[in-house]
């Protein structure tokens, strides 16, 4: 999104295993890296606690002409700290209409807010986490809580039925993508990406700056009525 003074935040949520590593790698690895943020989200810091859940989240809002991609998100809240008990059951249902105020807010002050959810089988998902206990470069994928949360997933599907309820909005809609094919779930994602950012981003290639022409021409020799190659191919090249 360099050049442009566009906003955009992609967050990713969905199952262990789901492939939202695979994801946001084909998605950030030809972009300018400095236009592109990738936030990877676990349990909050300790000078984190105790404040508001969505602090630590504010702190990481894109700037202009940026991209914020959230691993994870601020509905761990409604997830994890539900299922797990982290928070009272007062304050993760109070949490969706924060949630829905706080990507209404960056929606109203033109930030493009593209939400993904990554569904995976459970069968799938096993066989994942096998595979990657089996290959030793892998291994450090697995922890204990990928056990717990596999052995909990009647629970999640339930906070994610209801995540879905609650927060899939005009402003801020979720996409839910089947991942069992990972080559299908990533091409759907990053056509879905795509095509929202097309809508706010303008893609074509700025003209020429004037004095960088000129700048080319009187410094590097550069004749614009012949190929780059050519210029390579001289006795200093």
């Amino acid at each position: 999104m360099s050049g442009t003074k566009a906003r955009a935040i992609v967050a990713i949520e969905g199952w262990d295993a789901a492939g939202k590593g695979g994801l946001i790698q084909r998605l950030t690895e030809k972009l300018d890296p400095r236009s592109v943020a990738v936030w990877r989200i676990a349990a909050p810091r300790p000078d984190e606690q105790g404040r508001h859940y969505l602090y630590r989240f504010w702190n990481k809002l894109p700037a202009a002409g940026e991209m914020a991609v959230f691993d994870r998100t601020w509905y761990g809240r409604v997830l994890v700290e539900r299922i797990e008990g982290f928070c009272a059951e007062p304050a993760w249902r109070r949490a969706y209409g924060e949630i829905n105020q706080f990507e209404r807010q960056l929606s109203d002050d033109g930030v493009r807010v593209i939400k993904l959810l990554l569904h995976v089988s459970k069968e799938e998902q096993r066989r994942r986490i096998v595979e990657r206990i089996e290959t030793p470069e892998k291994r450090y994928k697995v922890g204990m809580e990928d056990f717990r949360n596999v052995s909990r997933r009647s629970d999640y599907l339930e906070a994610f039925d209801e995540l879905l309820e609650k927060t899939d909005t005009d402003n801020a809609p979720w996409h839910v993508i089947a991942t069992d094919s990972k080559k299908r779930a990533r091409i759907s994602g990053l056509e879905y990406i795509a095509d929202l950012l097309a809508r706010v981003v303008d893609l074509t290639p700025p003209p020429l700056d004037p004095a960088i022409a000129q700048a080319a021409k009187d410094v590097l020799g550069w004749d614009p009525s012949k190929p780059a190659k050519s210029m390579l191919d001289g006795p200093d090249s």
